[in-house]
């Protein structure tokens, strides 16, 4: 069963708040493209954190070089993960510290179920949440548990996608534009699941070009523009700050 107890972080104060995730000065690149240069922030534990910008602003590039995909390549900075180097770490090293990347296109696995996809995710240790547990929080995926998961709708895929994340033992959950194609109606289920999750003390990066959306979850924005970061405080700030959104979210 889902803890009936609030996850008990240390308050949304960047000031006192110790970092779980810390990005240090990182510097990505695509060959020789220059794409994310000299980005720090820090994220605490059980919060999450807004990561916005326009297009080509370096969001996408941000998630996978802390996910430690071998695109992009990190040649500058350090990432740390509760005091784990996340920055010397491959892809599947940093899943097993507990990075979980939810990309834009879902990757739901064609010809199996969504149960057997769940289960999939769990072959190898570390084992998460229970499927009895994600089907708690998830119905629908309960409902369909026997369905191929490639022909549930655009919203049930992904719930499907962050439900086989929470089947590995995860620690900072990354999400690439979540909210993309949903109906308005799905947006707001998956916000809501999304904050029963930090409930559960898992930190969440959410990259969303719905910004409002996003900020109205968020405790925290980070903003970036040209693959620097402009902008790094509350994301009710960002709400409130009319000129600031247009100058650099154009909302």
């Amino acid at each position: 069963m889902l803890d009936e107890k609030p996850f008990n972080k240390n308050a949304n104060n960047a000031a006192t708040a110790p970092a779980y995730l810390s990005v240090w000065n990182i510097e990505s690149y695509y060959g020789e493209s220059y794409i994310v240069q000299d980005v720090s922030f820090n994220v605490h534990e059980g919060e999450i954190l807004a990561l916005l910008g326009r297009n080509g602003a370096g969001k996408t590039t941000t998630l996978r070089t802390i996910a430690r995909m071998d695109n992009p390549e990190l040649r500058h900075g350090e990432i740390w993960l509760d005091h784990k180097p996340l920055h010397k770490m491959k892809s599947y090293e940093a899943s097993q510290a507990g990075i979980a990347l939810v990309p834009e296109d879902r990757r739901i696995i064609p010809g199996l179920t969504v149960e057997e996809n769940l289960q999939l995710a769990q072959i190898a240790p570390p084992i998460g949440w229970s499927l009895e547990r994600i089907y708690e929080l998830f119905p629908r995926l309960g409902e369909r548990r026997k369905q191929d998961g490639v022909t549930l709708s655009g919203g049930e895929q992904q719930m499907l996608a962050i439900a086989r994340a929470l089947a590995r033992d995860i620690k900072v959950l990354l999400l690439d534009e979540p909210y993309e194609g949903l109906a308005p109606v799905i947006v707001q289920e998956i916000a809501k699941t999304l904050s029963i999750i930090r409930d559960q003390g898992i930190t969440t990066i959410i990259v969303e070009q719905n910004a409002v959306a996003a900020l109205k979850l968020a405790d925290r924005a980070v903003i970036l523009d040209t693959g620097s970061v402009v902008y790094d405080d509350s994301a009710q700030k960002v709400l409130e700050d009319e000129k600031l959104r247009a100058q650099y979210l154009a909302i």
